[in-house]
């Protein structure tokens, strides 16, 4: 019985290393494994569908036979807690870097902490920290886009527009009466491109009188519904909506076709994103120009500074800015 016991134990101690040895592997090039986890603010938001969608088809022509890719992909709802919670449960799951989409992006130091605490490199995309959070530890990154750029070339479009058709200054008092839908209170895009898109279309020589603004959260309803009360106050009077991305640009659309509008007394409509839906409208002639956002750029970063953080090749070759972001150009769409 002594015996027995004997063999057994040395079978499970052989078994034990072996599995250790099984860990080990990992290490090596021929075993490489990459498992991102993925959280983003709000699974309702467009835009970050499409990019994420670009994402996943960039990890799948990422994997090989000697490397494998998982990601783990989650919409925090709009709640920040959620996504500290879901930041981890990834982490739990084994994932060995992160990529996340900041509910708040004002307020990052609990994800930051958990992805230092873990040693797990960790990627903000879209939303971005702002600059003293992004010096709380080394391995913080950001992937997106300037929005000040996206700002100035919507300025720039509805300025070349509007000196090609002097009709649209309906009142002919030599200025564009304009509202704005904004994204969000405290988003850096909706302050940075509001104002740049104000600044760009008086540089270009428009004489602009603001009548109205509206908070719409990103979101085309929200929009509709904020549009159709500056048409119940303003009615005829606007001549300009200038919208933070291309959902809003369309619920003002959408506004104005359910009142039914003649086309003669429509204003002119610009957004920011280029989505596969707001692309659309520019071409249907609806909107009458959009920003693109370069969604497949952006995927293309994300999953090669996550791969190049995981394996530690390539890291090199990224060409960062300031050693931690990356930016990539907008790009003007007009009909």
């Amino acid at each position: 019985m002594r015996k027995k016991n004997i063999i057994t134990a040395g079978i499970l101690f052989c078994m034990a290393l072996q599995g250790l040895s099984g860990c080990k592997k990992q290490d090596l090039p021929s075993q490489q494994a990459i498992y991102i986890g993925v959280t983003y603010y709000d699974q309702s938001d467009i835009f970050l569908n499409e990019l994420l969608d670009c994402f996943k088809e960039e990890i799948r022509e990422m994997e090989t036979e000697d490397k494998k890719v998982n990601v783990t992909i989650q919409g925090a709802g709009g709640s920040q807690k959620t996504q500290n919670d879901q930041v981890k449960e990834l982490i739990d799951g084994g994932c060995n870097v992160l990529c996340v989409n900041l509910v708040d992006r004002t307020d990052p130091s609990e994800i930051i902490d958990l992805a230092r605490d873990y040693d797990i490199p960790l990627i903000f995309f879209n939303r971005e920290p702002v600059a003293e959070d992004m010096q709380q530890w080394d391995n913080l990154y950001y992937v997106g886009a300037d929005a000040k750029e996206s700002g100035t070339m919507q300025g720039e479009i509805a300025a070349d527009v509007i000196k090609k058709n002097p009709q649209i200054d309906r009142n002919k008092d030599g200025k564009i009466q304009y509202v704005v839908l904004e994204g969000e209170p405290g988003h850096q895009d909706t302050i940075i491109r509001t104002e740049n898109a104000v600044e760009a279309l008086k540089e270009n020589g428009i004489e602009l009188e603001k009548l109205s603004y509206g908070l719409a959260n990103w979101n085309r309803a929200q929009a509709e519904n904020r549009m159709s009360q500056m048409i119940s106050q303003y009615q005829t009077k606007i001549e300009l909506v200038l919208a933070n991305n291309d959902e809003m640009a369309l619920g003002a659309i959408d506004a104005y076709e359910k009142l039914n509008y003649t086309e003669s007394t429509l204003p002119l409509f610009f957004g920011i994103d280029g989505t596969d839906v707001g692309l659309k409208a520019v071409r249907e002639s609806k909107l009458d120009g959009t920003v693109y956002n370069d969604k497949e750029g952006q995927a293309e970063a994300m999953a090669k500074l996550a791969e190049a953080l995981v394996t530690g090749e390539g890291i090199e070759e990224i060409p960062f800015e300031n050693q931690r972001y990356l930016y990539l150009p907008y790009a003007k769409v007009l009909e």
